[in-house]
């Protein structure tokens, strides 16, 4: 049996040696998304509620010719860390839109949404990291990307706005596809 002189030496003496081998960052990249399976009814309402206010007040622009969200395939159909990275990207376009809205009373309203879509990205990439740190995307998924990139190159602010607004719930069910892959449809 130790002497408790002897075991508190120790963890004083060896306490930070241990805690330097197992860095915090690394301890906190795990993966934990099972809350965006189900989001909370107040966190849906107030996408919902946004996305109602933005069709009420603004028109589609008819000159818009991104189809972003209308593939030909489904997140169910990737791997897992291809959806990671998916939804990833997605969720950049939409905290990007949401952070810059084209019409100031956008702003206020997008506050509530722009937090929720944030704080899951914050978290999708802990598990990017743990998951996917060097994961090739699909072809698939790679002219997906491409084709985003394209669009932000290309379209216009309000084409991406309308196009990521019209879509949240779509960003919303891929984020509960990667967060619970057994409901992913």
């Amino acid at each position: 049996m130790l002497c408790p002189v002897f075991a508190a030496v120790l963890v004083v003496g060896l306490g930070p040696l241990l805690a330097g081998a197992f860095p915090q960052a690394a301890l906190k990249k795990s993966c934990r998304l099972s809350q965006y399976g189900s989001p909370a009814y107040s966190e849906l309402a107030e996408v919902l509620k946004f996305r109602e206010y933005y069709e009420d007040i603004m028109p589609k622009d008819s000159k818009c010719s991104t189809r972003l969200f209308n593939r030909k395939w489904t997140p169910n159909e990737l791997s897992v860390p291809d959806r990671l990275l998916l939804v990833e990207a997605e969720l950049d376009l939409t905290i990007a839109v949401l952070a810059h809205p084209t019409v100031h009373k956008l702003a206020e309203k997008s506050q509530q949404p722009l937090a929720f879509f944030t704080q899951a990205r914050e978290d999708l990439r802990g598990c990017v990291a743990a998951e996917a740190p060097s994961h090739q995307p699909s072809g698939k998924l790679r002219h997906w990307l491409q084709k985003l990139e394209t669009a932000k190159k290309t379209e216009t602010a309000s084409c991406l706005e309308y196009s990521t607004i019209v879509h949240l719930f779509q960003v919303l069910h891929d984020l509960g596809c990667v967060a619970i892959p057994d409901r992913c449809t």
